[in-house]
């Protein structure tokens, strides 16, 4: 366990004779609000927040963060409050414990994607503000993600998967590649661990089997350096697991076919100066062949982290691709503690001063998206899209650079210049010359846009836009639109009901509008929010219209009919003649028709969210379902599984395997002894010796499920099990 005194020799260490009273305070308060509370390691809860510390310390950042990470959880685990840690230690520090404060007032009954987007929320906000409630986050969630074998299994996963798809990308972002790595291989390790065991194998191998021609290329490449009287040093790098998974994942690769990855082993060449940078590549080009397209100069065009280098792919020694990274001391600091290193340069970067964000567009975007996205879901889905690491610079017509993810369109620039640009483009010009709207966009594009009074955004948009402003713009055009057309539906639903009553919508409108009273008995601000939901099906006309006849003192006419046939378009109310067994609403509504979505075929145990449709109740979808981004958030409500004893749900299965005799016999045998049912098979085999099975189940549940997948993965020659969509 860390120990004060290792804390405080680090903080020396950079911060030679400061007076470190602030954080041994912090220190001594931790303790004692921490005493007798352990964690599940069976470890003193207090060495949680002195790791935490002591991360900050590696991070090289202040005597307030340091402290602060000591009472991270001091509020959130004990009975202090953050009025207390502001009188003790001041405002600065307690507004970094408040921002890593877990939310207290989120109700129960919110689901776990609400949970988790509000906490979210509130980090983005405090990052906002001082960029290192988000360091102190980071250093939280790093210590958390070592000591991740002490938690169940289901949460294990839960955390792993919000590390790699927030936390390793935030880091990313704020340029502290040392953090973003390890978050990103502790992830893959409780993501996808026989993948993680086999590859790891497999990596240390090739390293120790590559040493020597390692060594070949770093003496060839200090010899280069001392002939051409340039100082500077000569490293050779590993790529982190994950980042090899990722790229074997992108070509299509199995881990046998890992000899397919040349740049397993990187070079970096750290000289002094800029100029020495240039020099130094033109010596390399000059000693080894430059393979075409695989040169980027990030010094000139620095990443949006503030990461400068050169990088080229040659062909080295034995006609081997190698890859070289050129840069100077600085930025070798700043590629490695990204934003973290700027603290001992510059006096009161992590606070709120603006100038210090030049090179943090992205945090004002993170900033924008929280307050135009209310809905928990799509905030999750933009926020993620937005932290995505691959990028591209292309360039406005008069050269401004615009920074835009890997696979942006000419409609992602042209809301990334203005929404209305973005909602009127009807053409694009990418280096003077015209392109489709869907045209991948490459770095070094100079891009033009035009416009027209009469464009409309179309749906087919958000099927090829990556960023989340775009998406979000779009979504917002047609919500606006959708909900014009709601609100004439629920018109029209109200109207026929109140006929029945010999009352008339005008009549409901100058009544309402009198006497605004019947509108909070339906707990509904204005008319038009009452119209659209009564449109969406979300509040029921025949009711309205039955509460308004009674104050009117009207009875139902009998010249109308009680019951009426609804048509099919507007047949909101079928929702309530069917009530299923297997899921109910979180919020306490009954009888309601529901029905499991067949894009993603949903199975008791996954997460999922309901969907209001016209005319057949609630469809039910698990929340990784791609569908959902594409839907109305409005019409989103909170679900839960009820009772499904007996009920078995179908499941599809893709297997990739190394084929081999009675491999089909072996995986048909998993899946039997895990009691599970075979609705259906295909297989197929290629020359390389694989084979791809897809497999139909029957399972009961999602824990049903995962034993199914185990079971299978002990099979022989089995490399990957995943579930399909559908």
């Amino acid at each position: 366990m860390t120990t004060l005194s290792k804390i405080l020799d680090e903080i020396q260490s950079y911060l030679p004779g400061c007076n470190t009273r602030i954080v041994e305070k912090a220190y001594e308060w931790a303790a004692k609000l921490h005493e007798g509370q352990i964690r599940k390691s069976g470890e003193p809860y207090l060495s949680h927040p002195m790791e935490v510390a002591y991360i900050l310390t590696q991070m090289r950042l202040d005597l307030p963060t340091i402290a602060a990470g000591l009472l991270h959880d001091a509020v959130e685990d004990s009975q202090i409050s953050i009025e207390e840690i502001s009188k003790e230690f001041g405002e600065e520090i307690a507004f970094i414990v408040d921002g890593v404060t877990k939310l207290k007032k989120i109700p129960g009954s919110m689901n776990k994607i609400t949970k988790q987007a509000e906490s979210l929320r509130k980090i983005i906000l405090g990052m906002s503000k001082d960029l290192r409630v988000i360091l102190v986050k980071l250093a939280d969630r790093l210590h958390n993600m070592r000591t991740l074998q002490y938690q169940a299994e289901h949460k294990r996963q839960k955390i792993a998967k919000e590390t790699l798809e927030i936390y390793a990308p935030l880091a990313g972002r704020l340029g502290i590649d040392w953090i973003k790595c390890e978050l990103e291989d502790l992830s893959f390790k409780y993501l996808y661990p026989e993948e993680y065991k086999r590859l790891k194998v497999e990596v240390e191998k090739r390293i120790k089997e590559a040493e020597e021609y390692v060594e070949k290329v770093k003496s060839i490449l200090r010899e280069l350096l001392q002939k051409n009287n340039i100082k500077g040093k000569v490293l050779g790098r590993v790529k982190h697991l994950y980042s090899v998974y990722r790229k074997l994942q992108k070509y299509n690769l199995t881990i046998d076919e890992l000899d397919q990855v040349y740049d397993l082993i990187g070079f970096r060449i750290i000289v002094n100066t800029v100029e020495e940078c240039y020099r130094t590549l033109g010596f390399v080009h000059a000693l080894w062949t430059p393979i075409p397209g695989r040169f980027k100069d990030y010094i000139s065009l620095p990443k949006p982290n503030m990461y400068q280098s050169l990088h080229t792919t040659v062909l080295g020694p034995n006609s081997k691709k190698i890859e070289i990274q050129i840069r100077t001391e600085y930025m070798d600091k700043i590629a490695n503690e990204g934003i973290a290193a700027h603290f001992l340069y510059k006096e009161g970067f992590f606070t709120s001063k603006r100038e210090h964000y030049k090179y943090l567009e992205w945090l004002n975007k993170l900033i924008e998206l929280q307050k135009e996205l209310k809905h928990p879901r799509e905030f999750l889905e933009s926020l993620k899209l937005d932290l995505f690491p691959d990028e591209i610079y292309v360039f406005t017509p008069k050269g401004d650079v615009i920074v835009l993810p890997v696979g942006a369109t000419p409609i992602d620039f042209a809301y990334t210049i203005h929404t209305e640009i973005g909602n009127k483009c009807v053409r694009a010009f990418v280096n003077d010359k015209l392109v489709p709207l869907d045209y991948k966009l490459q770095t070094g594009d100079v891009v033009k846009i035009e416009t027209s009074p009469y464009q409309k955004p179309s749906r087919d948009w958000l099927k090829v836009v990556v960023t989340g402003r775009a998406r979000s713009r779009i979504k917002q055009w047609f919500k606006k639109e959708e909900k014009e057309k709601l609100v004439n539906l629920g018109k029209e639903l109200l109207n026929k009901e109140l006929r029945k009553y010999k009352l008339s919508l005008n009549t409901f409108i100058e009544e309402s509008e009198k006497d605004l009273a019947i509108l909070d008995n339906f707990k509904i601000k204005s008319l038009d929010e009452l119209f659209y939901q009564i449109g969406s099906a979300k509040v029921s006309a025949k009711h309205i219209a039955k509460v308004f006849a009674e104050k009117t003192g009207r009875e139902i006419s009998d010249k109308e009919e009680i019951v009426e046939k609804i048509p099919k378009e507007v047949s909101a109310e079928k929702v309530f003649l069917e009530p299923s067994k297997d899921i109910i609403v979180v919020e306490g509504a009954k009888d309601i028709l529901f029905h499991l979505a067949q894009c993603c075929k949903p199975i008791p145990g996954d997460e999922i969210v309901g969907y209001i449709t016209r005319g057949k109740g609630i469809s039910v979808h698990r929340t990784d379902c791609p569908n959902l981004k594409d839907l109305d958030s409005e019409r989103f409500v909170e679900v839960s599984w009820g009772s499904y004893d007996s009920k078995t749900y179908p499941v599809h299965l893709y297997i990739i395997c190394l084929d081999r005799k009675g491999l089909l016999a072996n995986i048909s045998s998993a899946i039997a002894a895990s009691e599970s049912n075979i609705l259906k098979a295909h297989v197929k085999t290629t020359s390389d010796k694989k084979a791809f099975f897809e497999f139909y189940i029957e399972v009961n549940n999602k824990t049903h499920l995962d034993k199914i997948i185990s079971n299978i993965f002990k099979v022989e020659g089995v490399l990957k099990v995943e579930r399909k969509l559908g």
